[in-house]
């Protein structure tokens, strides 16, 4: 890559789980609609997700976001995300620390005293628009600051209960495929004798990789709205639970695109189980229940309202989440570097 290149970000995390947000120098991702534009990015600008996401400025389990344009009029803003294998329909923990990035840098203003002391941003994903409503508070100097953030899913359904698969190297398993934005295998981490968060994380990484290997070679999925969106993503990997208290929320990884593992519980994760749930009759509209992560941080998930999803039995979900800063990044590329374009070793 010899052409000058100076890309500005915002780092955040959202439960130890990276965000980093292109702010200034990425050149126009081109097409009609949010998925055009996905599709473009995935063919002519690829190789500068490997130069962000990518050692020797990100790391395997690095995750990023890219502004683009909006195409759908509501939105106040839209977003690619980007990670290691390629670019997700779906990303709550970004979501969650996009609504702040979005106050904090102006892009959506208070009109005088919001609701609830809540900004609402409407950020148009590759799956959908997806609300999310950030909490403001009244700083020491008089100004504002951002913290808690809510968002409402796209609609959220089970795809499959109980279905069986042949997993290579543990043989059967039984396990739900569940929607919130990006199709999810979900199964209790004692299938494998593992605990979630007792278990090595690479023991758990194995068990979940083996378990998305089996069910894309078994199991066919599909998304009624868009080919597109017709992928499984990852595996969730649970302690059981159903997380209906906030002192016994229910633990889960989960191990999503290239054995990535997310750091948080999981937002398009959480609305998937939620679904799930709802499916099984576990969680009435209305009702709240809690994850946590292998960082030991909580995401709660709340059923909002029952809808349809081309005949899919469906369910808006709530989640809520923290977001913190950790910095701001220029990166750049001096023409004799040999690895100027990005490596990983795992």
């Amino acid at each position: 890559m010899s052409e000058p290149l100076a890309i500005e970000t915002v780092e955040m995390h959202t439960g130890g789980e990276p965000v980093r947000i292109v702010t200034a120098g990425y050149p126009a991702v081109e097409g009609a609609t949010i998925l055009d534009k996905r599709r473009y990015a995935a063919e002519h600008l690829d190789r500068l997700r490997h130069l962000l996401i990518f050692e020797p400025r990100g790391h395997h389990d690095m995750y990023g976001v890219i502004p683009v344009e909006p195409d759908d009029p509501q939105a106040d803003l839209a977003v690619l995300f980007m990670h290691n294998e390629g670019y997700s329909t779906m990303c709550g923990h970004a979501v969650i620390a996009l609504g702040r990035w979005a106050v904090d840098s102006g892009i959506v203003a208070p009109a005088g005293d919001p609701p609830d002391n809540r900004i609402t941003v409407r950020i148009q994903c590759p799956c959908g628009l997806v609300t999310a409503r950030v909490a403001v508070r009244e700083d020491r100097s008089g100004g504002t600051r951002t913290g808690e953030v809510a968002f409402e899913s796209v609609p959220a359904f089970a795809l499959a209960l109980d279905r069986e698969v042949e997993v290579a190297g543990y043989g059967t398993v039984r396990l739900d495929i569940g929607y919130g934005g990006a199709f999810y295998a979900v199964l209790p981490a004692g299938s494998f004798g593992l605990d979630v968060l007792g278990s090595a994380t690479r023991d758990l990484v194995d068990a979940a990789a083996a378990v998305t290997q089996a069910v894309k070679a078994q199991l066919p999925i599909a998304h009624p709205d868009d080919p597109d969106l017709g992928f499984l993503y990852g595996t969730i990997l649970t302690d059981g639970g159903d997380g209906a208290g906030h002192n016994r929320p229910s633990a889960n990884i989960c191990v999503f695109a290239d054995n990535q593992v997310d750091r948080s519980p999981t937002g398009s994760g959480v609305t998937a189980r939620i679904a799930l749930m709802r499916a099984r009759g576990m969680i009435a509209e209305g009702d709240a229940a809690y994850f946590e992560s292998v960082t030991r941080t909580i995401f709660r998930g709340r059923a909002l309202a029952d809808c349809d999803v081309a005949g899919h039995d469906a369910v808006t979900v709530e989640v809520t989440g923290h977001a913190h800063y950790t910095g701001t990044a220029r990166f750049t590329v001096e023409p004799d570097d040999l690895l100027a374009g990005g490596f990983l070793l795992k």
